[in-house]
Parts: structure tokens; sequence; C-alpha cells
């Protein structure tokens, strides 16, 4: 099928963008378009217009410092996978954008795009939300900034304006004595997980576990994540299964796991509580690899 007949639009600054957005009466905004072409092409969604960013040269900036990695909404994910100093300063981004989609969709898809997307199928609203970021999104009449709690309100729906442009992601460079994993289980490579799951884990000045915060995919309608540090928080050395059963557990408390065509309720509360205690220990893992690294002492110097 072909999309329906619609305007376009290629504004050259983000001011134009702006303005061409606030006095369109049904306009969408084009970065990646690899949500919005399938369901225009489909027919499953109608515009009247539609703003392509992709020629606005600030949106497509990658800035890495000691706080943290900020990025457009036009940077790719494949621009943020490729990037070293991302992976130094914030591991999970190239962990997670790993398990999105295929290199293809990653060659075009947008970061920014797929978090405002808000689908809690998708990999990145998850980190989104585990890491703490902050969107920035811009109109006519200003800017201002979003956190998860305030930006994911809904299945699919933010707490946009209709007149607002998500123009930025920030997320937090990973803190010292921490470290981060991720991992889903997904039918083939590059299909929606059926049950993802991101941690980051952080030690104490000793090494015992001192905070642990997972975020999980394709679980919940909305990005959820969820704090276990209740069970783990304290051990030192070798994680025992039992603490790392108690996890999942925890973790399953909070979400509900629901059936649809792909997997069973049952199924997925399954997955949850294999995949928490695998991707936790594997930070752990890391959090002491990271720490050892830093002090200097050898990797495989655990007590």
């Amino acid at each position: 099928m072909k999309p329906a007949p619609f305007g376009y639009r290629r504004p050259g600054s983000l001011a134009e963008a702006l303005t061409a957005y606030a006095d369109a009466s049904d306009a969408k905004i084009g970065a990646g378009g690899q949500s919005l072409i399938p369901l225009l092409s489909m027919r499953l969604a109608s515009v009247a217009e539609l703003i392509d960013i992709n020629g606005i040269e600030e949106l497509s900036r990658i800035t890495v410092s000691e706080d943290g990695v900020r990025f457009g909404a036009t940077v790719r994910h494949s621009d943020l996978l490729a990037h070293e100093q991302v992976a130094a300063v914030q591991p999970m981004i190239p962990a997670a954008l790993h398990h999105v989609a295929h290199a293809t969709i990653r060659n075009r898809g947008t970061t920014v795009g797929s978090i405002v997307h808000a689908d809690a199928s998708g990999e990145m609203p998850t980190v989104f939300a585990l890491l703490d970021g902050r969107l920035t999104v811009q109109s006519v009449r200003g800017t201002r900034e979003l956190a998860a709690p305030e930006l994911f309100i809904g299945p699919l729906e933010t707490s946009l304006a209709a007149d607002e442009i998500a123009t930025e992601v920030f997320l937090p460079a990973l803190a010292p004595r921490h470290g981060v994993a991720f991992d889903e289980i997904a039918r083939r490579h590059g299909d929606y997980a059926l049950v993802g799951v991101g941690a980051v884990v952080g030690l104490d000045a000793d090494g015992a576990i001192a905070s642990v915060r997972a975020g999980y995919v394709s679980v919940s309608e909305v990005p959820t994540v969820v704090d276990l540090g209740e069970p783990l928080v304290g051990h030192r050395g070798e994680i025992t299964d039992d603490a790392l059963r108690a996890a999942g557990e925890l973790a399953l408390s909070h979400l509900e796991p629901e059936a649809d065509i792909h997997a069973t309720a049952h199924y997925r509360a399954q997955l949850v509580r294999v995949l928490t205690g695998r991707v936790v220990r594997a930070a752990y893992d890391d959090a002491v690899a990271r720490s050892n690294r830093s002090e200097g002492t050898p990797s495989n110097a655990r007590s």
C-alpha cells in the first residue's frame, strides 16, 4: 500500500521547524521514520503534513563528557553504537543497542525517536528510564526537560504537547564502582524481545553490593524499572542463587506479564525470573571488574 497524500516540508533550522509545527493543524515530525512511515504506508495513520527534521545540523550532534552522553533527535542508533567515547562513558547504551532490530534499521532509526515512541517492547525507552535520562523538548513557547516518570504516561503515549518537538536526550555517565548488563530473549535476533532486562549494580567502598536496579522490556505497558536491592544489598563475592531467585520474584511483584500471540503470561514471568538472575549477576561482575581496574587490582581478585 501507499500512504494517503500529504504535504512535505524540510526546514533548515530548529526555529523554522518549531514554527512550522506550531502552525500546522495536522503534522508529524519525521526523523528516522522506522515507526511512522510503515504506519502511513499501511494507512494505519494519516497526516496532512510531514515535517522532516533531518536537515537540521544541530540535531545530529553527539556530545560526550564526564557527566554523560547527550545526543540529538536525528542521531542514528548506529552512530551511538559505533561511538567509542559513548561506550566508555555509558556502556549501557551499546549493550542495549546491540539488541535493537537489524543493522539496516539501526542505520536509519533514531534513538530519540525510539524513546519518544514510548513502546515498552523497545530497548531504548527502558534504558532511558533505567539510567534516569532527561529528554529535552522544545516549542515556540519555550524549552523543558522530562524524566521518564513524567514522559511515559501510557502505552505508546507520552506527555509531549501537540506543538513540542523532542530535540535531545541526556543519559548520565556510569558512576564509579558501578557495572551494567543487558540481555533479552527473542524468537529471532532482531525481533522484538519476548522479555528483555537491563541492570545497573553499584558497589560500596568495601566491594559489597550497595544498589541494584533493573529495567524490563516487553513486560509492562510502559517502560518499568524495579529496585532489586532488598535481597542483594550487602552481598560480597559470588552472589548466591537464592539471592538471585529472590530478586526475580521481587521483580515480578512489581510487574504484570501479559499474554499475547508471542508468549503466555506464565512464560514471560519465567523469563523475568531467569533473565533477572542472569543480568544482575553479569552487571555485578562488570561492577567488580571496573572497580578493580580503577583501583589497580587484578580483575580476578574477588573476595
